[in-house]
């Protein structure tokens, strides 16, 4: 299982990361994924902030390290699903 990285605004204005369940090697498998279904879930792994909004705007950014991130998009959650990005 692999993951992506998902950046996310905490309530002091830092950024927290947060990943996919799936390592998306391109914003366009990425969508695709969506397109066809999928339910994208995403979290926070360790010790790095108050989690991931069920509900809102989160910021991805992909494939996960240690391979260098390649594409960037804008997500909308939705009941603790990612739901749509652009």
């Amino acid at each position: 299982m692999g993951f992506c990285a998902i950046v996310t605004l905490d309530r002091k204005g830092g950024e927290q990361m947060a990943y996919t369940d799936r390592n998306f090697k391109t914003k366009k498998a990425l969508k695709e994924a969506l397109a066809n279904g999928d339910q994208i879930t995403v979290y926070q792994p360790g010790p790095f902030g108050e989690g991931v909004p069920a509900n809102g705007t989160v910021y991805l950014e992909g494939p996960h390290y240690p391979q260098a991130h390649t594409w960037y998009a804008q997500g909308t959650m939705k009941d603790g699903v990612l739901e749509k990005i652009k």
